[in-house]
């Protein structure tokens, strides 16, 4: 597997933080409204990714062929909005690791039920023992981040 590919989703994973922290800050600056907050943020974002969209070329073509999808198709906007709803809503009330440790939680099981059963259309890709042992040191990890001190306090009495 490629290296840089692997770096650049780990440096997607450093966005993800930020993002979560600097729109819990908008939230705060728009008199914490959460909605208008994850609004802003979506709004640049399109912003950035038209224009991209743009300098790329191929854009008319790319929009002719939207309605020919099925709409399950459209429901990754839906799902991006909410997410970055939740986490302007989230970084406030729980924390930004917390947010972020349930978040890859959440990613981790589900990517692997997707991959295994190549549920959406993408590729089937059967999980190991390794790969489900590996999954289960991360949910280990997930759980000291989130209740390890409680769970440190009561070995200590």
């Amino acid at each position: 597997m490629n290296l840089v590919l692997f770096v650049i989703a780990f440096c997607a994973g450093i966005a993800v933080s930020f993002q979560a922290a600097i729109n819990s800050q908008m939230a705060a600056a728009v008199g914490a409204n959460s909605v208008v907050a994850a609004l802003v943020s979506f709004l640049c974002g399109s912003l950035a990714l038209g224009l991209a969209a743009f300098a790329r070329g191929g854009l008319p073509d790319a929009l002719a062929a939207l309605p020919g999808q099925p709409l399950w198709k459209f429901s990754g906007g839906f799902l991006g909005a909410a997410f970055i709803f939740c986490t302007v809503m989230l970084v406030p009330r729980i924390g930004l690791l917390n947010l972020v440790v349930m978040v890859i939680a959440g990613q981790l099981l589900t990517s692997m039920a997707i991959d295994h059963f190549g549920l959406v259309n993408v590729a089937m890709r059967k999980v190991s023992a390794i790969r489900l042992a590996g999954a289960a040191v991360m949910i280990a990890g997930v759980t000291l981040a989130l209740f390890g001190d409680r769970i440190a306090q009561s070995l200590q009495r």
